[in-house]
């Protein structure tokens, strides 16, 4: 696909027009892989390890290592979520220092590369979406956006097209420059010794921390975020935007706290909440920014308007829509009957 029809397919996802658009995805040019067989060996050991960490789980470990399991997952999630997707891939909403530093901490335990990294990569997502300047291109299919875009080579329009995503607003935050340039020693800390060492302070084996605090719990936050990369864009409904691969599913959004509402994201990606839900439902990510917003510590948080929803759902939406969907679709059988 020529690069002005990739940026154009971009500028529907992301704006209201005041046109319909029709948009195909675009098909995967046919490419020879070449395998990162480090990565692989790497990956098929971390979950062969969560494998083992699940057992442990489920069936050896104390309580209260479970517990914090789970706290680590959620720490580590807000870390992708609240802070690299919503804070500074879409600048979705603001943050005070207090809530930029423990984002930066939380983003580190998640491990999956630096803030800056991340975003860079993500905005590379919603700019070339679907291209093969996408990193995870979906249009590859399903194992390719989950986990294979990170044992292959990335394509050379990747790199190509990398010149052209403005990171000058993260560059220039002291808190994510220094996570970056400290990366290499911060992680390995924050990731998997602390997360392996505080469970002994309660009388856990450091073996049992370790595979259930640090393997199990980095691989499966890992999984349920790359499920927004693949099932969410390939298995719901497209309420907002019929024309594009993003769709809505509640599974994702249960297991990655709230980005599963994806084809509202890929419309909206500058709303804080990704989604057009006003409450919590499904929604954690949502319920920590409201949180931080209550204390001070989050300002300016971003959304869309009813009207701009309703119009763009009822112009481009597939009918689905609890709202307005029914109103798309009746009047579409009428227009069908009468030309019958």
């Amino acid at each position: 696909m020529p690069p002005h029809q990739q940026t154009a397919s971009w500028v529907l996802y992301e704006s209201d027009t005041s046109k319909d658009a029709t948009i195909v995805p675009p098909s995967a040019e046919k490419r020879k892989w070449q395998i990162v067989w480090r990565n692989v060996i790497i990956f098929a050991a971390l979950h062969l390890g969560a494998v083992y960490g699940g057992y442990l789980f489920l069936m050896k470990a104390m309580w209260a290592t479970r517990l914090f399991a789970v706290f680590l997952y959620l720490c580590s999630g807000l870390g992708i979520t609240a802070g690299a997707h919503r804070l500074w891939a879409h600048k979705s909403y603001k943050a005070r220092l207090p809530l930029r530093i423990l984002l930066t901490v939380f983003n580190t335990i998640a491990f999956q590369d630096s803030a800056l990294d991340w975003a860079r990569d993500h905005r590379m997502h919603h700019k070339y979406s679907e291209t093969d300047a996408d990193p995870h291109n979906a249009t590859r299919g399903f194992f390719f956006s989950h986990v294979g875009w990170l044992l292959v080579r990335k394509h050379s329009e990747i790199k190509a097209k990398g010149h052209t995503i403005d990171m000058s607003d993260l560059k220039a935050d002291p808190i994510l420059r220094f996570q970056k340039k400290y990366y290499v020693y911060l992680m390995p800390l924050a990731c998997f010794i602390m997360p392996s060492y505080v469970p002994t302070l309660w009388g856990e084996s450091l073996w049992n921390g370790y595979f259930v605090c640090a393997i199990f719990r980095y691989v499966y936050v890992l999984n349920v975020t790359w499920l927004v990369n693949s099932a969410a864009h390939k298995w719901g409904s497209k309420p907002y935007d019929k024309n594009i691969n993003p769709v809505e599913t509640k599974p994702v959004s249960l297991v990655v706290l709230g980005e599963g509402f994806h084809n509202y994201h890929h419309v909206f990606p500058w709303d804080y909440k990704t989604a057009e839900l006003g409450n919590y439902s499904l929604n954690f990510t949502k319920l920590f920014i409201d949180t931080m917003a209550k204390i001070g510590w989050a300002y300016d948080l971003k959304t869309v308007s009813t009207e701009v929803i309703e119009k763009r759902v009822k112009r481009t939406g597939d009918g689905s829509h609890e709202e307005w969907g029914y109103e798309e679709i009746h009047d579409s059988v009428k227009e069908k009957l009468c030309q019958d």
